[in-house]
C-alpha cells in the first residue's frame, strides 16, 4: 500500500519539485543581474519539462524502458488531444504565426525523426529497434537548433514580455531550490517505482502506464497553465507553450534518456509515434478550417472524442 501513496503522493511532490525550482533558481538569477531572456530560456524553459525529465531519467536508469517512452510519447498526445482540447473549450484559442508556421512544424519533424529513429526493423532490417545512444546524440543535436531558433525569438522579445519572475530573499531562494531538486529526486523515484508495481500487479506492459497515468500526471503543469490561460482570455499563449513542450519531450527528455540507456521499440510502440504523428497533423489542419488560426470549441470537443477513443484502443492493447 505504501507503495501506491507514493505514487499518487509523488506526482503532488514532482510537480511543485519543479515550481520551487524555477521559482527559486529564477529569482536568484535575476538577483545576479542575469537578462530575464536568459533566464526564459534556460531555467524556466527547461523548469517546465523537469517533471517528464527527471521521470524518464530514474525509468531509464533502472532499465523501465517501456515507461521512458510511453511517458514521453504519451505526455505529447496529451498535450495536443486533451490539454488544447480542454483549453479551447473554455475560450477559443489564437494561434501566433510564428506557432503556426514554425513551432508546429518542427513538432511534427520531431515525431516523424523519432519514428524513423526507432523504426531499425522496418527500415534497416535488424533484428530490433531501438533509440540508440547515438540516435540520442542526433535528438540533441535537433534540440541544439530548436533553441538557436527560441533565441531569435527571444531577441525579438518575447520572452520578455512572457517571462514573469518572482523575486524573494536569496536564503528562501537557495531553500527553494535545494527542495526542489530534493521534491524531483523523491517523486520521480516513487512514481516510476509505483508505476512498475501496477504494471506488474495488473499485468499490462509498463509502456500502457507510462502512456496513460504518467504522461497526464506530469502533464498537468502543462494543463493548469493552458486552462488558466484559457480562463483568463489570454488564449494566445496556450497553444505556443503547448507545442513548445512537445517539441522539448522528443529532442530533450527522449534523447537524454537514450544517452543513459538505448531505448528498445516494441513493434506497436509504432502505432503510438503515429498518433503523435496524427495529432500534430491535426492541429496544423483545424487552424486552417473554420476560423483561420484558432482552435475553436468543436474543434476542442474532436480532440477529447478522439483521445477518449485512443485511451480505450491502449486499454484493450494493454
Amino acid at each position: 500500500m505504501l507503495t501506491y501513496f507514493l505514487f499518487v503522493f509523488g506526482f503532488g511532490i514532482l510537480i511543485k519539485g519543479a515550481d520551487w525550482l524555477v521559482d527559486g533558481a529564477s529569482s536568484l538569477a535575476k538577483k545576479l543581474k542575469i537578462p530575464a531572456i536568459v533566464i526564459g530560456l534556460t531555467i524556466v524553459a527547461f523548469g517546465t519539462s523537469a517533471p517528464e525529465l527527471v521521470v524518464n531519467i530514474f525509468a531509464s536508469a533502472q532499465g523501465n524502458t517501456g515507461l521512458a517512452i510511453g511517458n514521453i510519447l504519451g505526455s505529447n498526445i496529451a498535450n495536443i488531444l486533451l490539454i488544447l482540447g480542454i483549453s479551447s473549450i473554455i475560450y477559443p484559442l489564437a494561434v501566433k504565426k510564428n506557432t503556426t508556421w514554425k513551432e508546429i512544424p518542427l513538432s511534427l519533424l520531431a515525431a516523424l525523426v523519432v519514428g524513423i529513429l526507432a523504426n531499425d526493423v522496418l527500415i534497416d532490417k535488424t533484428g530490433i529497434s531501438a533509440l540508440t545512444r547515438i540516435d540520442g546524440l542526433i535528438l540533441i543535436s535537433f534540440f541544439i537548433i530548436f533553441l538557436v531558433y527560441i533565441v531569435g525569438i527571444a531577441k525579438e522579445g518575447f520572452f520578455e514580455q512572457k517571462t514573469k519572475i518572482k523575486e524573494i530573499g536569496n536564503i528562501r531562494s537557495v531553500i527553494y531550490i535545494l527542495l526542489g531538486l530534493v521534491s524531483l529526486t523523491l517523486g520521480g523515484k516513487w512514481i516510476v517505482d509505483g508505476a512498475v508495481a501496477i504494471a506488474t500487479i495488473l499485468g499490462v506492459s509498463q509502456s500502457l502506464i507510462g502512456l496513460t497515468i504518467i504522461a497526464i500526471g506530469t502533464s498537468l503543469p502543462e494543463l493548469a497553465t493552458s486552462a488558466v490561460a484559457a480562463y483568463k482570455k489570454n488564449a494566445d499563449i496556450a497553444v505556443g507553450n503547448i507545442v513548445g513542450s512537445n517539441i522539448f519531450n522528443l529532442f530533450w527528455v527522449l534523447g537524454v534518456s537514450a544517452i543513459i540507456r538505448p531505448l528498445p521499440f516494441r513493434p506497436e510502440i509504432t502505432l503510438d509515434i503515429g498518433m503523435v504523428i496524427l495529432a500534430s497533423l491535426a492541429l496544423f489542419t483545424f487552424i486552417f478550417i473554420g476560423k483561420k488560426r484558432f482552435l475553436e470549441r468543436w474543434q476542442g470537443i474532436f480532440f477529447i472524442t478522439a483521445y477518449v477513443f485512443y485511451i480505450i484502443f491502449l486499454v484493450i492493447r494493454g
